[in-house]
């Protein structure tokens, strides 16, 4: 009996082993992937950290009592960088006008020497016979000085040689600067009238054709009255050039003069008759008016100057109208002279260009053919190369020292 039971327990250990080997064995081996499933797969967040999960361990150090705890300060008020004041812009202060001639002598001298040198010499010559003064007549008619003032000239250069018998180089130029100052005229008041004589400003009209000037010459001129110590309205009644507004402004600012404009294209006699009201109204010395360049040949454009002229003298009398011609376009200069001066009264003539032309006999022929004299000249475009016109200075510059 103990035998048979004994035999039964070896067997059952026998047979939990080899289950056991076969178990094992099946577990070691690499089961193949499972298709997926149509189920998702529910991941489970992390959990969420706790209060001192992370915490550093407490370092042992001293404690700060209230006292001993800095405070933030006040934050500092932010920097406000003021902006620099811009005040009313730098007026110019022109040069006096006393003198200017004699300042740009040199400038004029350089573009008149032939002129006063070719008289000199050929005046100079031990033999004054025909062909030299026939020289001499063509010389001053290259100079434009135009062709009776040149037969005068000549006869009386003719009769005071042969009666004084001067032939030195110093009475040849003595003799030569007396003359021509005869040409010119030293008893004509050159001087640009601005008193009217009433209780209001005096009004100069600025003409002329298309390119001689007449804007910047208008600025120039304006100049040359503030530094004389007047005070300067200008009107700008040329409508037609978009710039011509703009370009008489400039000018103005830059003496502390105003100017009175209207619309491109607008009435010009409504903006010289504004600008003659806002002179009378400003107490201004000087009103001037800068009209639009036309061209002598079309009347209509001269029939409209005439109505600005018009226009202008139902505020009181126009006390000057200087006709602007460019000295380098000679004899075609003389012939748009006489046309301005049918349609309205010139009374004084602004030369430009002077310095770029040898022909300064111009001065004498426009005075001649006008009747009225030379009473500003450019020489230069620089801002104060507008001079007034000193018959003294002129010929001197023209025959040198």
């Amino acid at each position: 009996m103990d035998i048979l039971i004994l035999a039964v327990v070896i067997a059952l250990v026998a047979v939990g082993a080899i289950s056991g080997l076969v178990v094992g064995s099946r577990k070691k081996k690499q089961l193949p992937p499972s298709a997926p499933s149509s189920t998702p797969t529910i991941t489970v967040p992390p959990a969420e950290p706790q209060v001192g999960d992370d915490a550093a361990p407490p370092k042992d150090e001293a404690r700060r009592t209230i006292e001993e705890v800095e405070l933030p300060g006040t934050p500092e008020a932010p920097v406000v960088v003021e902006e620099p004041v811009v005040g009313a812009p730098a007026l110019d202060v022109p040069e006096p006008t006393a003198g200017r001639l004699v300042r740009l002598r040199a400038r004029l001298a350089r573009s008149q020497n032939s002129l006063g040198k070719g008289l000199l010499t050929l005046l100079s010559r031990d033999n004054l016979d025909e062909d030299t003064w026939e020289e001499i007549e063509d010389t001053l008619l290259t100079a434009d000085v135009g062709v009776a003032p040149t037969q005068e000239l000549v006869e009386a250069l003719r009769e005071r040689v042969r009666v004084l018998g001067t032939r030195t180089p110093d009475g040849l130029r003595t003799l030569l600067r007396e003359e021509l100052l005869a040409l010119i005229g030293t008893d004509v008041d050159r001087a640009v009238k601005t008193e009217s004589g009433v209780d209001t400003p005096g009004v100069v009209m600025v003409v002329g054709v298309n390119g001689t000037g007449k804007t910047t010459t208008t600025g120039k001129l304006a100049r040359v009255l503030v530094a004389d110590g007047r005070s300067v309205v200008l009107g700008a009644a040329d409508t037609f050039r978009a710039a011509a507004a703009d370009q008489l402004q400039t000018w103005g600012e830059r003496v502390g003069a105003r100017t009175v404009r209207g619309p491109e294209g607008g009435d010009p006699a409504s903006i010289a008759f504004d600008a003659v009201k806002e002179g009378i109204a400003e107490g201004a010395d000087v009103v001037l008016i800068d009209t639009a360049g036309r061209l002598h040949t079309k009347t209509g454009l001269m029939d409209e100057l005439g109505k600005v002229k018009r226009v202008v003298e139902k505020h009181g009398p126009l006390d000057e109208v200087l006709l602007v011609l460019d000295a380098t376009t000679g004899q075609n200069g003389l012939v748009q002279a006489r046309v301005f001066a049918e349609v309205v009264d010139i009374t004084g003539i602004v030369l430009t260009k002077l310095d770029g032309t040898a022909k300064g006999g111009i001065v004498i022929a426009v005075q001649r053919e006008l009747g009225v004299p030379v009473k500003l000249v450019g020489l230069g475009e620089g801002a104060d190369d507008l001079a007034p016109f000193e018959p003294e200075a002129f010929v001197d510059a023209l025959i040198g020292d």
